[in-house]
């Protein structure tokens, strides 16, 4: 999907965010208060690099907070830099230790070179995933070594711009939005009602706590 797609355009987010206030206040006020107080969200577009590089930052960022991928990535791109290689080339295997040396797991660290490799082999065409649905997307990138159910959400999200995806794994959103139903609803089942535009609750999740994932 394109970013001058009428659905993901800056007046749709006027017409997500009217609907979304609606629905907010059948679910529970704080949630309809804190959707007002956020505002319209813009649909943000990470497709301006390539998909091995934003998968590979998305898996240094798999399981932690936002501040502590950004400092792991930034060493990353220190310990490239000084190497005198792009980032993805400290996945083979003879650099994998500069990898680790930045704060990554053995397991991320094969998962870099994982990726490394299908870019290699052409396997990672950015233009024919977005032609795909949010389930074909995960089928594709979850066949990947180490790359979880969260890195592909977030490349549906972010990367291909699909407009319904409910990240359940990042607990950024599901915690927010558990604390704003109420902790005794199924924070899935109650943003079903938000289909089929789940990607911008996960949106609005993120900016209450001003936690957007890189």
């Amino acid at each position: 999907m394109s970013s001058s797609e009428p659905a993901l355009d800056e007046a749709a987010g006027a017409d997500v965010h009217r609907r979304f206030l609606a629905i907010a206040a059948d679910v529970s006020a704080p949630l309809a208060e804190a959707l007002a107080a956020v505002g319209p969200r813009r649909f943000p577009d990470r497709s301006d690099q390539s998909l091995a590089r934003f998968l590979a930052r998305a898996v240094v960022g798999q399981q932690l907070s936002t501040h502590a991928a950004r400092s792991i990535w930034s060493r990353v791109e220190g310990a490239a830099a000084e190497a005198g290689v792009d980032v993805l080339e400290l996945g083979c295997a003879e650099r994998q230790p500069l990898l680790q040396a930045c704060g990554l797991s053995r397991n991320k660290a094969r998962a870099l070179g994982a990726i490394r490799a299908a870019q290699l082999e052409g396997r990672l065409d950015g233009t024919r995933l977005r032609e795909f649905d949010h389930a074909a997307i995960k089928a594709e990138l979850g066949a990947l070594w180490g790359v979880g159910p969260w890195t592909c959400d977030m490349a549906a999200l972010f990367y291909c711009r699909c407009p319904d995806v409910w990240p359940e794994g990042d607990v950024t959103v599901r915690k927010t939005f558990s604390r704003l139903i109420g902790a005794r609803r199924k924070p899935s089942k109650w943003a079903a009602r938000f289909a089929p535009e789940r990607s911008w609750l996960a949106l609005y999740m993120w900016a209450v706590v001003d936690a957007v994932p890189d």
